[in-house]
């Protein structure tokens, strides 16, 4: 019996050779050419017509499996354009909306080297589920064909410009003097920067094809991100930025060698595009990002929400023009730009970083000081526990543990439970705790943030208490 294919927040992905085959790549393919044929799949303008775009990252064989996932597209006269060479998966994303197709990216994004799999895009986003579903609802129904020709292109230069479009560069030229440090961390994202701002004051680092990453996960949080900080304090730098696998999420580092979360980052940026730039539209973020750029927007008088984990709920708000500014815990940021896409990309949040420090003389400890004085600290903390399996239903599994919960969590009232992806438990002064299961694999999430270090620790492991009886549940 074949194996099931199933996307989950950001795609399919499996292990190489095991799940994640020439054959499964066919599959899918296969299934994403009878879906889109046969679904009419529509943007603002009506029914795209635009060529599909295939692209992929530097994992082991990714251009392999994207060739594949091309010559099948190929013969059901779907009309791919394979990308020449190994690109972000925002250049996927840039495409789509530009030439009014399907995007396919071969990428397992952050996740171990062991992993490869498949994001779908349309119309400059990630497909939303009612898409995903219905491409798995088509698999194998059809006997996948493959074509012996396919066309190549490359659209480096293009997305090159999409980025220089969107950075005030001559300002970032002239003002920010002290050594700037990249972290590609072996991605496709590898030598962008030093197209973008050029060679001076750049220092790249881990930005040799290594489809084994050096030995870590390209994910841009502190535990992997060792030799940025190292380099950030021999160069004595002005600050250090990172990208994950496919560079469309970002780590930063101060100027000191300090890591700053994702929590600490997003209302950086949120400020900053509130106060220096204008925007007044509604603030949305993952249900598992921190209290700060929520208390931004009750200042500001801006609308606020809340959405289920997985960026392409974000990116809808702002797709639609509801939402300005966007932004998830794993480190995937969007806000809205003429002629932007509403898509998460580590290299224009670099960009945008870098212009942040040349416009307003700050460093990046100084703009986190401004926002920790104005709007409270934040000490951010989540750890993830392997399971006997997968949580097969995530609202019942939320149900019973929200019965066995206490009024007060050290100490404190609960003020709200959100229960949009697991179950958020906010206190009466803000600070908060979520367990989220995992709907793809056997992993349970726990996340915390308050105003303490300790307390944050505290939260955490009475979740471990709670979710340790009913992992299984």
């Amino acid at each position: 019996m074949a194996d099931p294919i199933k996307f989950g927040t950001d795609g399919w992905r499996g292990v190489i050779a095991r799940d994640f085959t020439f054959q499964n790549c066919r599959r899918v393919a296969q299934a994403i050419a009878d879906y889109v044929k046969e679904e009419q799949i529509k943007d603002k303008k009506g029914p795209l017509s635009g060529p599909m775009v295939i692209g992929y990252d530097k994992r082991f064989q990714s251009d392999a499996f994207a060739r594949e996932i091309a010559k099948v597209l190929e013969a059901n006269q779907m009309h791919p354009i394979l990308m020449a060479e190994a690109l972000p998966t925002p250049a996927v994303s840039f495409m789509t909306k530009k030439l009014g197709g399907v995007g396919v990216m071969v990428t397992a994004s952050h996740n171990p080297p062991s992993y490869n799999g498949v994001k779908i895009k349309i119309d400059g986003r990630a497909a939303l589920e009612p898409v995903t579903r219905g491409v798995e609802a088509w698999v194998d129904r059809t006997a996948p064909t493959r074509a012996a020709e396919i066309k190549t292109k490359s659209f480096r230069d293009v997305y090159l410009q999409y980025l220089k479009a969107r950075a005030d560069l001559p300002k970032i030229k002239a003002k920010i003097k002290k050594p700037i440090v990249i972290d590609y961390m072996h991605g496709a994202g590898s030598g962008l920067m030093a197209d973008v701002i050029g060679p001076k004051n750049l220092v790249e680092i881990r930005g040799k094809h290594d489809p084994l990453f050096g030995g870590v996960h390209p994910e841009p949080i502190e535990q992997y991100l060792g030799a940025l900080i190292d380099a950030v304090k021999k160069n004595k730098a002005s600050v250090g930025l990172a990208l994950d696998g496919d560079a469309d999420r970002f780590g930063l580092v101060d100027e000191n060698g300090k890591y700053l979360t994702p929590c600490q980052v997003f209302p950086m940026i949120a400020l900053y595009l509130v106060e220096k730039k204008k925007y007044s539209k509604k603030i949305v973020q993952s249900v598992s990002l921190g209290y700060l750029a929520e208390r931004i927007a009750k200042e500001k008088g801006i609308p606020f929400e809340q959405l289920p984990v997985g960026f392409k709920h974000v990116a809808e708000r702002i797709a639609t023009g509801e939402a300005d500014i966007a932004g998830e815990e794993s480190g995937g940021y969007a806000w809205a730009t003429k002629g932007g896409i509403a898509e998460r990309d580590g290299m224009l949040t670099a960009l945008l970083f870098l212009e942040m420090m040349a416009v307003t003389g700050k460093t990046p400890s100084q703009l986190w000081k401004e926002v920790e004085t104005r709007f409270g600290a934040s000490h951010y903390k989540r750890i993830d526990y392997r399971i006997h399996k997968a949580v097969a239903d995530k609202a019942l599994w939320t149900q019973k543990l929200i019965k066995k919960l206490p009024k007060k969590l050290m100490g404190t009232a609960i003020k709200e439970l959100i229960s949009i992806d697991g179950l958020k438990i906010v206190l009466e002064d803000g600070h908060w705790l979520l367990m989220r299961p995992s709907g793809t694999e056997p992993l349970m999430r726990v996340y915390a943030e308050s105003d303490k270090a300790e307390r944050t620790q505290g939260l955490l492991d009475m979740a471990k208490k709670w979710v340790a009886p009913n992992l299984n549940a």
